[in-house]
């Protein structure tokens, strides 16, 4: 199984975790206002940068990672996406961020950084490509309108703006899963050992990348679910820049199919249960329609808390990239999390754990359709639906920025026929 170009959970995840071998050295590295670019030329081009294609980072933990980046990219098993661009001649760009977590719009403007160095590094007058991967996709987009529409800014001489997996309608963070990560902070986020664990995540959970992308946040136990202020400014700046660039073609891929049929996740179902030390009947569901109590919470020897939502749509099984797809290399899920933070809290969970869950919908991936909408989410998904000039959906639902020839190729060929 493939690692993801991006872990989601990154490196404050507790218990074993996939170690990479170190990527190759770049032939060049670019320092920049919050981030750093990580280039490596096409052997066809002689160790100058002819054809750029700016490939960035999305959301996770801390810092940028080269050998995670390169491992997802290129040595995933499956399809090796950087050899295959330096085989058409294209010069590869992975920019990283100092804090993947800061705001989209913040970390735009590293992008803007970016792409201005490889317009002035670049040799000749070769159309640059621009896009990321997950939140990454955002990033590049709000660069790339904002490069249009402010005057004080250059053209960003870029014919091809390219979305991997991107949260364009929002993301999923099951808001069980939101409520216990606060909970289990408020009880034991003090505590020897994994109490940093337990600030770390709901820190994440709580950070303005997070709170952007999300489409349901809570701040807190007893928070109704809602978008989060950070999320509607996001939007509202977005919008005022026109939504998206428009003097280039804009393509896009999801790691779930278009086909309208779900993970198999079904709602209302208990993803996880524990008890034991510190817990009592404590359990998460999965989300569905109507009301419902998605959470029971119950320090041990304390009146439980329960957490309800009204009006959601039934998600954690609709098709899309899946939230961090479970794997041997120590990635948990999204319920898994929880269930692996039970156990270390001194509990026993039970054995029949629903790990994962829909992250990205393909709708959103696709920007296709509101993801508020339980009939969109399942529909299938035809052009006229997205805003994107050109998509394709996985043949399967997979895990979140999963690379496959499936996908990896499409967007080859796609940057190839623009020219």
């Amino acid at each position: 199984m493939s690692a993801p170009v991006v872990d989601v959970w990154g490196p404050v995840a507790p218990g074993p975790r996939a170690s990479f071998p170190p990527a190759p050295e770049p032939h060049d590295e670019w320092s920049l206002a919050g981030g750093t670019a990580w280039v490596y030329y096409s052997p066809l081009n002689r160790r100058q940068l002819v054809r750029p294609v700016i490939l960035s980072d999305g959301f996770s933990s801390g810092s940028s990672n080269l050998d995670q980046l390169w491992n997802g990219l290129e040595e995933n098993g499956d399809y090796r996406f950087v050899s295959e661009l330096h085989a058409t001649g294209r010069d590869v760009i992975i920019l990283g961020y100092d804090d993947r977590t800061a705001s989209i719009t913040d970390n735009a403007d590293t992008a803007i950084d970016c792409i201005r160095r490889a317009i002035a590094e670049r040799v000749g007058r070769a159309k640059l490509t621009v896009g990321g991967f997950s939140m990454g996709g955002l990033v590049t987009r709000f660069a790339l309108a904002k490069m249009e529409q402010d005057p004080e800014l250059p053209d960003h001489e870029t014919s091809v703006y390219l979305s991997y997996d991107t949260p364009h309608r929002g993301a999923w963070l099951p808001i069980s899963l939101q409520a216990f990560t606060h909970f289990a902070t408020d009880n034991w986020g003090d505590t020897d050992g994994l109490g940093p664990v337990l600030r770390q995540f709901s820190g994440l959970l709580n950070s303005p990348a997070a709170k952007q992308m999300a489409r349901w946040h809570i701040e807190k136990v007893g928070d109704t679910p809602k978008q989060a202020r950070e999320r509607v400014a996001f939007l509202q700046a977005l919008d005022e820049l026109g939504g998206w660039p428009r003097n280039l073609r804009k393509i896009g891929v999801a790691n779930g199919v278009d086909t309208g049929t779900g993970n198999g996740v079904k709602a209302d179902a208990t993803a996880v249960k524990c008890n034991g030390a510190t817990m009592n009947d404590t359990w998460l569901k999965t989300q569905a329609q109507g009301e419902q109590v998605v959470a029971r919470l119950q320090k041990t020897g304390e009146e439980p808390t329960s957490v309800r939502t009204n009006g959601l749509p039934d998600i954690d099984g609709a098709p899309g990239g899946l939230f961090t797809l479970a794997s041997p290399t120590g990635d948990t899920g999204s319920f898994g999390l929880a269930a692996l933070l039970m156990a270390l809290l001194g509990n026993t969970v039970d054995p029949d754990v629903i790990s994962t869950s829909c992250f990205i919908p393909s709708i959103s991936a696709a920007a296709a359709g509101d993801i508020n909408d339980p009939k969109a989410l399942y529909r299938p998904i035809t052009p006229d639906h997205s805003e994107l000039d050109a998509f394709t959906c996985a043949g399967r639902n997979e895990g979140h920025t999963t690379m496959t020839e499936e996908l990896g190729a499409w967007i080859v060929n796609e940057i190839v026929a623009t020219g």
